[in-house]
């Protein structure tokens, strides 16, 4: 979850009494983010599947009552137990990242309060997450059954190990700064599969890496963005 990009309620509604009124300030700033990136990232704009998401996920249900007066601005904001619900652009760009096709399997590492399993149901993908902190898996849980996301498949553990009986992926996103790309996670990402993770020390400077499997299963990396996540954790 991210901190910040260098430069729970207790009832929901159903997905069919979500606003309709479209974010369109939060839009303008996303785009407006995608403009600034280097060109080797590969995108000038967002996708339109992914605007599309960002505009129906409703984010100030994936907040803290007490954030909900925020969760439109594109930062982040606090979730508990010391975790963040990761600003809209770069859940935008993470997204738009994996190239994800209707039907992908999609691995999530670090569930959060669910928005960014959101955001990839939204763009058709069947989402595998993990959530170390059971608090905030519990309630990612009962918030995503409420909206209406059935495709997300969530559960409690330590995603440094990833969900081999699930494997392999098509992609897979890990919302949380690793020291090092995991190796289980590799082995779990499908040939000419996609992953994006942070990489760097616990609460200083990381790069977001795109990682790539082509069909002959050879790996590769590439430096993207500065970031600040929080770390991940667990047992590794």
């Amino acid at each position: 979850m991210l901190l910040g990009l260098l430069l729970l309620c207790s009832s929901l509604p159903a997905r069919s009494d979500r606003p309709q009124v479209a974010p369109e300030r939060l839009i303008e700033e996303v785009r407006a983010f995608y403009g600034t990136l280097p060109p080797d990232v590969g995108f000038e704009a967002p996708s339109e599947a992914v605007i599309t998401a960002l505009r129906k996920v409703p984010r100030p249900l994936f907040v803290p009552e007490s954030q909900r007066d925020k969760a439109w601005e594109n930062r982040p904001l606090p979730i508990g137990h010391g975790q963040t619900i990761s600003q809209p652009n770069v859940v935008a760009l993470m997204t738009d990242l994996l190239q994800i096709e209707p039907g992908d399997r999609v691995l999530e590492v670090g569930t959060g309060s669910g928005y960014q399993a959101a955001i990839l149901a939204e763009v058709g993908a069947e989402v595998y997450s993990i959530e170390i902190v059971e608090e905030l898996a519990r309630s990612a849980r009962e918030r995503l059954r409420e909206l209406g996301y059935g495709k997300v498949h969530l559960r409690t553990g330590d995603g440094y190990h990833g969900w081999p009986e699930a494997a392999p992926f098509d992609g897979i996103i890990v919302t949380a700064a690793a020291s090092h790309v995991p190796p289980p996670l590799v082995r779990q990402l499908k040939p000419g599969g996609r992953m994006v993770i942070p990489v760097g020390g616990r609460f200083t400077l990381q790069y977001l890496m795109l990682v790539e499997k082509d069909a002959q299963g050879t790996v590769s990396t590439r430096q993207l963005l500065p970031v600040i996540f929080v770390p991940l954790t667990g047992s590794h």
